[in-house]
Order: structure tokens, then sequence, then C-alpha cells
């Protein structure tokens, strides 16, 4: 039975916005929310007495191809916050208005070493190292603070639904032969989620401006 694209983006849909109800409560008001899925376990203190603590989702570790054919890992983001999306270059889409938006907050924190960009192709087939220097390029993006990554499908997509909770998929039916979700997913230093805003709504991004420097506050 043939998986509908549009069912399939909305289970995830569902998934995220679940996801964000259960921690929204939790939310301190000079912190943004942790979200994802989590874990209570047992910590032992100093002193020998134990307590509950809370162990979040957090991306895992991965090695992909990068826009100047480097292989990067986590190691890249290391003590950063990032900015995080799934895209592909030939898409006509929702594509354009999530990189444009997203490159006017790379000019905003351009000069900010503790913030970073990652982008992932989900074009297996097309999107090498090479096509994404060239869209980066065509993009005005210069040197390392934002990462066009490529990678096998499974991996990939893997670390998209599973990890970053944004649904992507092939589909013959599409013009564009892929549909995704158009989520800026903003990660922290120890890498959790915590935020996720709509790539092409003005009202969203303004939000995700508003909300990077009261997460870099909080390493401050």
């Amino acid at each position: 039975m043939m998986l509908n694209p549009i069912k399939h983006l909305k289970t995830f849909s569902v998934i995220f916005f679940t996801s964000l109800a259960l921690f929204s409560s939790c939310k301190n008001e000079d912190k943004l929310p942790i979200y994802g899925h989590r874990e209570a376990v047992t910590v032992k203190n100093e002193d020998g007495t134990s307590r509950i603590d809370s162990v979040y989702q957090t991306i895992p570790d991965f090695r992909l191809l990068n826009q100047d054919s480097v292989y990067i890992t986590n190691d890249k983001f290391k003590d950063k916050i990032y900015i995080a999306d799934f895209f592909f270059t030939s898409c006509t889409s929702i594509c354009p208005v999530m990189h444009r938006n997203m490159k006017a907050i790379y000019d905003k924190y351009k000069d900010n070493q503790d913030v970073m960009f990652l982008s992932h192709t989900i074009d297996f087939k097309y999107d090498k190292p090479a096509v994404l220097k060239k869209y980066a390029k065509k993009l005005g993006v210069y040197g390392d603070k934002w990462q066009f990554v490529y990678g096998p499908k499974e991996e990939v997509y893997n670390l998209a639904e599973k990890s970053y909770l944004t649904a992507v998929m092939e589909d013959s039916t599409n013009r564009d032969g892929y549909v995704h979700q158009g989520w800026l997913i903003l990660i922290d230093k120890d890498r959790r989620m915590r935020g996720a805003y709509d790539g092409t709504d003005d009202q969203a991004i303004a939000k995700l401006i508003k909300d990077i420097p009261v997460l870099l506050a909080e390493y401050k």
C-alpha cells in the first residue's frame, strides 16, 4: 500500500506538537523549553542520597560530508547553538523561502562564534558536495559557519524523523521528487531541541530571532 505523503507529514506534525504540549508547561520565563522525549533517571548526590533527574532526547552522533567534501561530526558544533533544517537544492516549493529567512539570521549572527547553521540535504541522488558548494555560493554563504551536508538516505532520513522530529520522504508524485516539513530547529550546546519554527512563516521567524539570545543567555 502506497503511503500518503500528506498524511505522513501530518502524522509527524501531531507527534511534534504533542511533544511541545508536554514540555511547554515546564517552561521557565527566562529559559526556552526542552522538546522531545525525556526519561526519568535516578542520580546519586555527593552525600550519598539519591534524586530523580530528567534525561532529555539529544541529537545523536553523526558523520556527514559537507560542501567542501570534508566529513564533519558533532564536534563541529561543540559548545555552539545551531539552527538545523532539511532541504534539497532543486526544491521549488518551500526551500527557497526557508533559506532566504535562514540567510537573514545567518547575516545577523555571522560574527557570533556561538551560533552555527546546519542544513541536511534529503536528495541523496543529486546533492553531492560539489552541488552543495555551488548552492552555498549562490546563497551567499562562505566559510564554515553554515554547513550544508550530504549522507546516505537511511542516515539522513533517520536523523530527520527520529532526532529532529521532521518528516522527509521521496515522493514520485511530487514534481520535485521529495516532500518534507520546513522546520528550522534550534539546538542548544547540549544537543537538545529548544524550538522548532516554520521556516516559511514571518511570525515564526521573528520568534526564532527573539529566542536565539534567550538561549545564548542560558550559557553565560
